[in-house]
């Protein structure tokens, strides 16, 4: 039976830690202000992007730190934390045209203060 050799070797270098941190800090920094913009905006059609954009921002951040963190550690690149940031970067986007066009079809119904319909 063989041994399981395990990819976590020692501790990062300086300047790994430090970009680590910093990516891990500004990601969850972007996810926070798009919250915090999801609070404070007037109208549905003013929140909804500060959200989408906030995460989206953010889990690229958070995949750039665990990209440095694990490539460092094993001593190789580490890609697989792109498909996480891909599949964000395109459901987020999707997602909020699909919800924007529902709030849009419903103020329509109720007369609401939006832009008319084209065609």
């Amino acid at each position: 039976m063989t041994e399981a050799t395990d990819l976590i070797i020692g501790p990062l270098p300086l300047w790994a830690e430090i970009l680590t941190g910093i990516l891990a800090v500004a990601g969850a920094a972007f996810a926070a202000i798009g919250s915090f913009g999801l609070v404070r905006l007037p109208s549905f059609f003013h929140r909804i992007h500060a959200p989408t954009l906030g995460a989206t921002l953010g889990a690229w951040c958070v995949t750039l730190a665990t990209i440095v963190y694990f490539s460092v550690q094993g001593h190789s690149l580490f890609l697989h934390a792109v498909l996480i940031a891909f599949f964000v970067a395109l459901t987020a986007p999707v997602m909020t045209i699909f919800l924007m066009r529902a709030a849009l079809f419903r103020e329509r119904q109720k007369r609401g203060d939006v832009p008319p319909e084209k065609g």
